[in-house]
């Protein structure tokens, strides 16, 4: 185990705060990963997507860069888009984890 995952662990086990953080820190650091892998694995750019969508590129990047406040209804549309369903193999994942953090608000 590294450094910093050994820091990581021990600050989680001391720090309740820390840890609440870390881990919705992390989902939302992994849906936009996800996102990207299953646009990638369609073989579509950003700007095909965002064609696709009828928006921007930059919207795009934002939400595979930020997907903290991506709606359940947006993340359904890009994941038809890039030619998921939302039980496909990326994006059940993530609808999953959407439907988990808005039980949180």
């Amino acid at each position: 185990m590294s450094d910093l995952k050994k820091y990581i662990a021990k600050r989680k086990k001391t720090d309740q705060e820390f840890a609440e953080g870390f881990e919705e820190g992390y989902e939302q650091f992994k849906i936009g990963v996800v996102l990207r892998q299953a646009r990638e694995s369609a073989g579509l750019t950003q700007e095909e997507l965002a064609l696709r969508l009828k928006t921007k590129k930059t919207s795009i990047s934002r939400i595979e860069n930020h997907a903290e406040d991506i709606k359940l209804s947006t993340l359904d549309r890009f994941c038809q888009s890039a030619g998921e369903t939302v039980a496909g193999s990326y994006c059940i994942e993530l609808s999953i984890a959407a439907a988990k953090r808005n039980r949180k608000v």
